[in-house]
């Protein structure tokens, strides 16, 4: 069904993704790595692998170094990491990197088995947890940032393409927004186009950091307490 490896040093964290596939999975096939240089010979042996479950703690890969390599050696090797490191930043920058998933090693069961799948089906995985959290640090109001370039692309977008990008920012498909949001999938469809377009955004998951970077949740918030503020009485 499919080829995937876990590149991981604990042989306990490599037995419980084995256990998961297993159940979740069948049929499918479990390559395991210990070090990025041995992820990197099972890659080239194995082109028809499907997905790199990828952990940051490799003892020859530093942070994102692996990722980086990775990238470089095989860019259209879908890779996700999978760490105990939980920092929203991290989860941008591997996500800006290319990686299609970040999955905390905490993540239960089936939720981990969820997230593989929605990844092996073509989409981005990233935890709903982590990226609801607002950036660590607040940029300088004198001082222009990517942030609040961004923050501005936003008051471009309409209420409907602000909660259509907001259920992007979890990772869902076309298919479970439109469900969420009880609009036609081609409507969706639009929205994401148009949502691109004024974001000058390349992709979709360009869209995914940059609506992270100018912290949306809290641009929503503030924006129905201006509305709510314009619709009281004075």
């Amino acid at each position: 069904m499919y080829t995937l490896m876990v590149a991981d040093d604990h042989p306990l964290f490599r037995d419980a993704i084995s256990a998961v596939l297993t159940t979740g999975l069948p049929g499918s096939r479990l390559l395991e790595a210990a070090s990025l240089t041995q992820a990197l010979a099972l890659a080239e042996e194995n082109q028809e692998l499907d997905l790199l479950l990828l952990d940051l703690g490799l003892p020859d890969a530093e942070g994102l170094s692996g990722l980086h390599t990775l990238r470089q050696r095989f860019p259209s090797l879908a890779v996700a990491i999978v760490s105990a490191q939980q920092e929203r930043r991290l989860v941008l920058d591997a996500i800006t990197i290319g990686a299609v998933g970040y999955i905390s090693k905490s993540t239960p069961r089936q939720e981990l088995l969820a997230a593989i799948g929605q990844i092996l089906e073509g989409q981005v995985y990233l935890p709903p947890d982590i990226m609801r959290q607002p950036p660590e640090t607040p940029p300088e109001p004198s001082v222009p940032t990517p942030n609040t370039v961004s923050r501005q692309r936003l008051a471009c977008l309409t209420a409907k393409q602000l909660d259509v990008l907001s259920c992007m920012t979890t990772g869902v498909s076309n298919k479970l927004i439109a469900r969420e949001l009880n609009i036609a999938e081609t409507t969706v469809k639009t929205h994401v186009s148009a949502i691109l377009r004024k974001l000058d955004a390349a992709s979709r998951v360009q869209a995914i950091v940059m609506a992270a970077e100018a912290d949306l949740n809290g641009y929503l918030r503030q924006r129905r307490q201006d509305e709510s503020s314009r619709q009281t009485p004075g």
